[in-house]
């Protein structure tokens, strides 16, 4: 019997090898066509072609040569139908020196609602939100 929680899981690790590798087209292919991609500033990026675009506009600028470092934090996987999943994923960050120790404030917390078509998982919302503190801010 295959896991299907660790079918789910796969696109996140095809998630972080294109962004290792700074592939855009293929980070965006993880996403459906209509996805939403919320960045940890909350900024909403409405479908595939603007996942991909403003990620080709990262991997070659501010974030090229970043790697995305995984967490010790095994991610949560809920079914709320036998096609759809909502993950949450914790801990991780990126290093911005292409390292391998996460570059301070940039640890996250994720949230991905996955769907299958009948040919695989694939995201059709993330967000991103940055770990803090909200007493430091006060």
């Amino acid at each position: 019997m295959v896991d299907q929680a660790a079918e789910v899981l796969v696109p996140l690790g095809k998630m972080a090898q294109a962004w290792n590798d700074g592939d855009a087209t293929a980070y965006a292919n993880l996403f459906t066509e209509d996805a939403d991609y919320v960045t940890f500033f909350g900024m909403n990026m409405p479908g595939r072609a603007a996942i991909e675009a403003s990620h080709r506009a990262l991997f070659e600028g501010l974030l090229k040569g970043s790697k995305l470092i995984g967490s010790d934090v095994q991610p949560k996987v809920r079914f709320l139908r036998p096609d759809v999943a909502v993950v949450v994923a914790g801990g991780g960050g990126s290093s911005l020196d292409g390292g391998s120790v996460v570059t301070a404030g940039r640890e996250s917390t994720q949230t991905y609602v996955l769907v299958n078509n009948g040919e695989g998982w694939q995201i059709a919302s993330f967000q991103n939100t940055r770990v803090s503190d909200p007493r430091a801010a006060s």
